[in-house]
């Protein structure tokens, strides 16, 4: 999705390549899994034992073997679930459950619907050779590849290693995110607003996706719209934190001090980028810290945390699978004229069978937080492009 720059104006792809040049992974840790839920693995975890580790039966029934079945046969034992079974005597069968270990000497189970008990005995119908039996291993064998490094850890990974009777499992840290907000007309949620104030929204919305990015927010402070001050905000943050994100400030007015201050304690990569919403954007680094400037525009925010900060922090965990986002094809519903940069419109993806349709939201202007809110991807719009309803457009696709 490269198109050519307008003259003065750097491409959305070179911000990112300038922004993760020498990023590593960070130093791992080991957690119990009770706790591990969005972590990142740090290394490959290889299968200690065979799941199940036994032939055990799909259902409750009747173990037995299979040249008897279709007659009457003694019941010569009853196998629970979590019990140790006994050789199955020759010409008879075994009352069995669900999930319980078939006893050497049969290989079928005749489902319990399907038998009709006689006192002790069972008339079973015809049953063949492993039926209803599920085998050692069938869903992982001991020594192969269980999970592999770089994975996010979700329900169904903890599930595995918890099968495998892992309690605790090497992870990447987490990366220490200080979030600082600049603008003096922000007030917090809760306080009255007085003539020319409006509530802090970039603050709840950057922390969310801190967290869902796998970051840890260690700080979150309001910086007053001064050049002293947000120097030395920036000098605290940049010395806890691996990351600091801001909100304001990077662009040209008077009361824009981010960049000026970057400039002064550290490097400034990028500013000024082909794309909408969000041009006004600071990339640079403080020591050893990164710095991700977002306008204070809560759109632009958004879209540049999804662009920038995601990706950072992916490539700070070793997790590759969050260092871009899922592209997919869409049918536009919709018309639009792209001039001299690119936009990443919000839209809905919606799947209809084999065609999926990407409708806009209605209103589009930088200033509508709701068009982030009831949308769930991007339709990246290239420059100077004119897209006509039917014609197909990328969309990059926001993980839930």
């Amino acid at each position: 999705m490269a198109e050519r720059n307008q003259s003065g104006l750097q491409s959305v792809e070179r911000a990112l390549e300038a922004l993760l040049e020498g990023v590593t992974r960070l130093e791992s840790e080991r957690i119990d899994c009770s706790d591990a839920d969005g972590r990142v693995l740090v290394g490959n975890v290889l299968a200690a034992i065979d799941v199940p580790p036994a032939d055990n039966s799909a259902m409750d029934g009747f173990a037995l073997a299979s040249a008897d079945s279709g007659r009457q046969l003694p019941i010569s034992q009853r196998i629970p679930a979590g019990q140790p079974a006994q050789p199955l005597a020759p010409g008879t069968c075994a009352r069995i459950f669900t999930g319980s270990e078939i006893p050497a000497g049969a290989d079928c189970v005749a489902i319990q619907e399907n038998v009709e008990r006689v006192g002790d005995t069972a008339i079973v119908p015809v049953t063949q050779v492993g039926q209803n039996v599920r085998r050692r291993g069938l869903d992982v064998t001991m020594g192969q590849p269980l999970l592999g490094a770089g994975t996010r850890l979700g329900a169904a990974a903890l599930g595995l290693l918890a099968g495998q009777g892992y309690s605790t499992v090497d992870v990447v840290r987490r990366p220490r995110v200080a979030l600082l907000l600049t603008g003096d007309e922000i007030v917090e949620p809760g306080q009255s607003l007085a003539r020319g104030q409006i509530y802090n929204s970039n603050g709840p919305m950057l922390a969310t996706l801190i967290r869902r990015f796998g970051g840890e927010l260690v700080s979150q402070v309001q910086v007053a719209d001064d050049f002293g001050a947000t120097l030395a905000r920036l000098e605290e943050a940049a010395s806890v934190a691996d990351v600091i994100v801001t909100t304001g400030g990077v662009s040209v007015g008077e009361e824009d001090h981010v960049k000026p201050a970057l400039e002064r304690l550290g490097t400034l990569s990028l500013w000024r980028l082909a794309m909408r919403p969000g041009k006004p954007l600071a990339l640079g680094t403080i020591g050893s810290t990164r710095l991700v400037g977002l306008p204070g525009n809560p759109v632009s925010s958004y879209v540049g945390a999804w662009l920038y900060l995601r990706p950072l922090l992916g490539r700070l965990q070793g997790c590759s699978d969050q260092e871009s986002l899922p592209v997919i094809s869409a049918e536009a519903q919709f018309e639009t004229r792209a001039q001299g940069r690119r936009h990443y419109m919000r839209a809905n993806l919606e799947f209809h069978g084999e065609r999926i349709l990407a409708t806009p939201y209605p209103e589009q202007s930088s200033a509508v937080l709701t068009s982030c809110a009831e949308t769930n991807a991007f339709a990246v719009i290239p420059a100077d492009s004119h897209i006509r309803p039917g014609d197909r457009v990328d969309c990059l696709w926001l993980p839930g």
